[in-house]
């Protein structure tokens, strides 16, 4: 095709590497467009409709959308704007111009993270339970959590609105009054860790989400935002894309 950009171009533009480093990567055939590898360098792309993936990760050509990472304080609702007067995400989002939305909630009393972002297909992926997309946990608990209760966990238990089972389950700390425990769900299900420790005798007291999907909390202070790094943007977008493709796709 004769319009669009040159795929070394395209890129080099996305911050995937120099145009001269581009091209060997292209050469090498590292580089997939719409999942077909592509090793002519005159080759040219639409950034608004062609998926580009080097070495099987996705590359954002789209500047127009933006990824952000919250470590959401507690005290905030997860909505943009609260009808009843509560803290909400507009205190957070100031730094970017483009309209943007959470990607799932967290509840008033949970911290931790939350993806902000202006792209609906990857909203949809990382938020809709049939995906499967999993989130990391970090409880603090009444009580000294025993082997036995992480075993239920994992085994699965019985809360009123269906069956539930952790994916994994870990005991970090017993050692007062209080345990750690990490948890990880792939369940969208409301108020879903609470309820769970709440049956197995051990209501939360405080809850943090360090972990959703690819992204991790690392040391982001409470109540900052940043962008995502290139990586980061990579890994999502190599999920969401993965989720989208045909059922067929190698």
């Amino acid at each position: 095709m004769s319009d669009g950009v040159r795929l070394q171009k395209a890129l080099a533009n996305a911050g995937v590497a120099s145009r001269r480093v581009a091209e060997e990567m292209i050469v090498e055939g590292r580089v997939r467009v719409n999942g077909a590898v592509v090793t002519e360098l005159g080759s040219r792309v639409d950034p608004e409709s062609d998926l580009i993936d080097v070495d099987g990760i996705a590359v954002q050509l789209d500047a127009d959308k933006r990824y952000v990472m919250l470590n959401k304080p507690t005290g905030v609702v997860s909505t943009m704007k609260d009808e009843r007067g509560r803290r909400d995400l507009r205190e957070f989002t100031g730094d970017w111009p483009e309209r943007l939305y959470n990607v799932g909630r967290l509840d008033a009393d949970t911290s931790g993270l939350l993806v902000l972002t202006n792209d609906g297909d990857l909203a949809h992926v990382l938020a809709h339970p049939s995906f499967g997309v999993t989130k990391v946990y970090i409880a603090k608990v009444d009580g000294r959590v025993t082997a036995q209760t992480i075993a239920r966990l994992t085994r699965g238990i019985e809360l009123e609105d269906g069956p539930i089972a952790a994916d994994k389950a870990r005991l970090l700390d017993a050692s007062g009054e209080s345990s750690l425990v990490e948890l990880t769900l792939h369940s969208g299900r409301n108020r879903i860790v609470r309820r769970m420790m709440a049956e197995v005798g051990h209501p939360v007291v405080e809850l943090v989400r360090r972990q959703f999907g690819p992204l991790h909390l690392g040391t982001l202070p409470v109540g900052r935002a940043r962008e995502l790094t290139k990586l980061e943007r990579g890994a999502l977008l190599t999920l969401s894309r993965r989720e989208h493709a045909p059922d067929d796709t190698p």
